[in-house]
């Protein structure tokens, strides 16, 4: 059986001038999301570095922009290289949020991966306990603070 799924496909909603970052980021992220999650955490691990936390509204800006631009991005299976193309996103602003891969806390089990700015998920229309995450990849200059 399948389910019918509106999904929001509007590429020139971003000017072009934003469209070309935001489709190598996209691009990127489904390169990388072929890659083991050892590899992916250390790839993003890297590249976090330098940068400062993204806030709510750059993330949620960076996911709308990932979403208008791929459609396999905005599908309910596309939490994988939509977290990471907005992560990567993000990351060519100089900003870094928390990417996280988790699961459901109940039953039945499913993966999911998503992205937080400012301790809460971004763009998830679940609550923000629903999912537990498994592990994260934050900014290092939040993850210094938060140590003191």
């Amino acid at each position: 059986m399948t389910t019918p799924e509106a999904i929001f496909h509007h590429p020139r909603s971003v000017p072009l001038r934003r469209r070309i970052p935001v489709r190598l980021a996209v691009g990127a992220a489904r390169l990388l999301a072929t890659q083991r999650p050892r590899r992916i955490r250390t790839v993003l691990e890297w590249l976090r570095r330098g940068a400062r936390p993204a806030t709510a509204d750059q993330a949620q800006a960076a996911r709308d922009a990932v979403v208008a631009v791929s459609l396999a991005c905005g599908g309910r299976e596309g939490c994988l290289p939509r977290s990471l193309a907005t992560t990567l996103l993000c990351r060519l602003h100089g900003q870094w949020p928390t990417w996280c891969v988790g699961a459901r806390r109940l039953p039945p089990f499913g993966a999911h991966a998503w992205v937080e700015a400012e301790g809460r998920p971004v763009g998830e229309d679940y609550p923000p306990d629903y999912f537990r995450p498994l592990f994260t990849v934050g900014c290092l200059s939040h993850e210094a603070q938060s140590d003191r």
